[in-house]
């Protein structure tokens, strides 16, 4: 065998690897230029989860969304996610360094829940184009996307393709998905306290239930409630040009 062949087999898969991660990034590039305008069809999550429900069997399972504009959806829904995840969310620049801190401060004790720390826009790239789970590499990937459509969307921008990905429960993604399914009633009709409690079930939808929120959901819904008061309300949408 010659040296000259025995170098290409061992360049070969190098190559179809770079090859390969220059396409995806190319796809992330893309998705972030045209996103920032076009409306989300579908996130990689959605895919995720309806891919796993076929594999396993389960092809009554649909994940569905129905895109709206942030004009179509409830000031108090805009409000209230910002309350329970991501306070800081019209100051920072895709990353909240005193929330990280205090997660890595209080997941040091071995007997506490392990706490996140992700902002809205973090979420948005993660649910958007990666898939879900914990591991470095997808952090480090998210921590790229996230500086990527911090750079190029708008907060209001971010914001609602957040509101329109999210997801609320087994196949429901999307405010106005979940609007319809847990209050029959359109996203912009959502009260503050319908809005608060579609906020207390994240980032958790499996665990925590809209339509039977546990007891530590209904507290959750009324301290997200007594945030978006102390927050403003609608003039905090207002001052950072949110809704």
């Amino acid at each position: 065998m010659s040296k000259k062949f025995k170098k290409s087999l061992f360049y070969r898969p190098f190559i179809w690897v770079k090859r390969a991660v220059i396409a995806l990034l190319g796809i992330w590039l893309a998705g972030i230029v045209f996103f920032s305008f076009l409306p989300v069809p579908f996130s990689a999550v959605m895919v995720e989860r309806q891919l796993s429900a076929w594999l396993s069997g389960d092809f009554g399972y649909v994940s569905h969304s129905d895109w709206v504009p942030m004009s179509e959806i409830s000031s108090p829904m805009a409000l209230a996610v910002m309350a329970g995840e991501d306070q800081k969310f019209p100051e920072h620049w895709g990353f909240d360094v005193g929330a990280i801190q205090a997660a890595l401060t209080h997941n040091e004790d071995e007997d506490a829940n392990v706490r996140g720390a992700s902002t809205l826009s973090q979420q948005t790239a993660k649910n958007l184009f990666l898939w879900d789970g914990r591991s470095w590499v997808r952090k480090g990937l998210e921590a790229g996307l996230t500086v990527g459509i911090e750079t190029v969307w708008s907060k209001r921008r971010i914001l609602t393709v957040y509101l329109n990905i999210v997801e609320f429960g087994d196949g429901i993604f999307g405010v106005e998905e979940a609007a319809q399914h847990f209050f029959h009633k359109p996203a912009s009709k959502l009260t503050a306290s319908q809005a608060a409690l579609l906020a207390a079930v994240l980032p958790n939808p499996h665990t925590f239930k809209v339509n039977a929120p546990s007891a530590y959901v209904l507290r959750r819904q009324q301290w997200i409630l007594r945030q978006m008061s102390q927050l403003g309300g609608d003039n905090f949408l207002q001052e950072h040009k949110l809704h």
